[in-house]
């Protein structure tokens, strides 16, 4: 087994060597651009890892680890038109760099490109990769499609805002380390755990996501800080906030959240505030260690080396810890 970095650090070298330079132009060098971004890398390093693990070479695992990276690039470019988001991990959004046009089809190349690579695997690896990509591509959407939807809506409960980003961001978590079992022939019920382990890593990556997005540092968080909170979004925080304030509070951040100001920093502040002050901000931080937990119980489950345990176990940690 090898060090996160060795695997993030061979996954890159790969992206480079594999960078799309074909025309027209102004189609693929959005995609090369929102490639080259950089970010954790986090999904391709753990198809890497997961196939290791499991006594494959990652190596073979290159091409569905770029799928898997690929595809999540993609439904960055399309959240960010449909957020209207000026910024990815520090710089211009691919639809502020060139346009929304430009980043719609773009995209759409990008989701279609994720698909060629598994082309790279045959017979049942093939046919696997593909049905879990699919059944996981599809999930997403559903979840991006809650999340537009919540929007609009007043009455949203936690269960389902959890199902959300289950949707939107763990399954792909999950998926990435199930195709690194798929490509190391690990039996069904191994994917299956290593699956759930990583479904409940996810689940504490996107609430992780949703405490730095208000109270994160914006040199290091990457993305503009209180963007949630200036879409109105009913995230983790928004929605604890409302079940434990007081009247007063409640009323309060409904009222702030019926508004667009010009200038969103003094409602962004204000938001945060009633945020710590009711303990949403506290009972965030909570439910990202419980799910964290809930992962290495899993975890413990696996018929894996210790070693290797404790190689996911210091991952869980360090994504648990992070500020980007």
């Amino acid at each position: 087994m090898h060090s996160i970095e060795f695997y993030r650090s061979e996954f890159i070298s790969f992206l480079e060597q594999k960078a799309i330079k074909k025309e027209p132009k102004n189609l693929y060098s959005p995609i090369s651009y929102i490639l080259g971004l950089g970010g954790k890398r986090l999904r391709p390093v753990l198809t890497l890892l997961s196939a290791e693990i499991f006594e494959a070479d990652y190596k073979i695992a290159l091409d569905a680890a770029l799928a898997v990276e690929t595809f999540h690039n993609f439904s960055l470019v399309h959240d960010d038109i449909m957020d209207d988001a000026p910024l990815r991990r520090g710089k211009s959004t691919v639809h502020e760099k060139w346009d929304i046009n430009t980043g719609i089809l773009s995209g759409d190349a990008m989701l279609i490109t994720a698909y060629q690579l598994f082309e790279n695997y045959d017979g049942d690896t093939f046919k696997n990769l593909a049905k879990l990509f699919s059944k996981t591509a599809l999930e997403v959407c559903e979840g991006q499609q809650y999340d537009i939807d919540f929007e609009e809506r007043d009455d949203v409960t936690l269960p389902e805002y959890l199902k959300m980003i289950e949707y939107k961001t763990a399954v792909l978590v999950a998926a990435a380390l199930q195709m690194g079992a798929i490509i190391a022939k690990a039996s069904e019920k191994e994917q299956s755990e290593i699956y759930n382990f990583g479904l409940n890593l996810g689940l504490a990556f996107q609430l992780q996501d949703d405490y730095l997005d208000a109270f994160g540092d914006p040199k290091t968080f990457g993305k503009q800080v209180g963007g949630d909170i200036i879409e109105n979004k009913k995230t983790y925080l928004y929605l604890n906030a409302l079940e434990l304030g007081s009247e007063v509070q409640q009323k309060e951040l409904l009222d702030m959240y019926s508004i667009q100001p010009k200038d969103p920093s003094a409602k962004i502040e204000t938001i945060k505030e009633i945020f710590n002050q009711t303990g949403s901000a506290e009972y965030t931080q909570k439910a990202i260690e419980d799910y964290t937990q809930r992962a290495f119980k899993l975890l413990n489950t696996l018929d894996i080396s210790d070693n290797k345990k404790e190689i996911l176990h210091d991952f869980g940690e360090g994504l648990m810890r992070r500020r980007v």
